[in-house]
């Protein structure tokens, strides 16, 4: 069996991971924490989000622990429910390549409470593309961690948290 063939008939062909966490915070606050920049920017984005994250946008994130900043193209946005980006690929592939990231946001509770759901897809099979996957699911997670901690309790985690 070669690494790409799985049990069955099935074939692997791209590397995707999901992360997901829940905050007590109904679904149409959670959403507007990463819709909106001002937001984002507060917990997140240490650099600064630019641009609203609506259907068909283009918007920049900048971060002041990995420097630059990071093109992201809007998919399709449904309100208080999903939001699906593009953003290029931080393995050096040798070739321009974009992942998606798919947030999803789902009422737990009576929504009173938010699952939200991060998954990022379209990494290559290869060692470049499973290093920078990993790293991408830290960062998903630790996003997740600093939402939850900012909206729960006002408190910026990620602040000084990679460097």
């Amino acid at each position: 069996m070669t690494s790409s063939e799985l049990p069955g008939d099935e074939q692997l062909t791209d590397l995707s991971f999901t992360v997901n966490g829940f905050i007590s915070r109904p679904p149409s606050e959670v959403f507007e924490a990463v819709a909106d920049p001002q937001q984002l920017s507060a917990y997140f984005t240490t650099g600064e989000a630019h641009g609203r994250l609506e259907t068909g946008a283009e918007v920049s994130w900048d971060f002041h622990d990995f420097p630059g900043r990071f093109a992201v193209r809007v998919g399709e946005v449904v309100a208080e429910q999903s939001i699906e980006l593009f953003w290029a690929s931080s393995a050096p592939l040798g070739e321009e390549a974009d992942t998606r990231v798919l947030f999803e946001f789902v009422p737990v509770d009576g929504g009173a409470r938010t699952e939200v759901r991060i998954t990022e897809s379209a990494w290559p099979l290869s060692v470049e593309g499973s290093r920078a996957a990993f790293g991408n699911c830290m960062g998903w997670t630790g996003m997740l961690a600093a939402m939850k901690v900012w909206l729960e309790y006002g408190i910026n985690l990620r602040e000084g948290f990679y460097k």
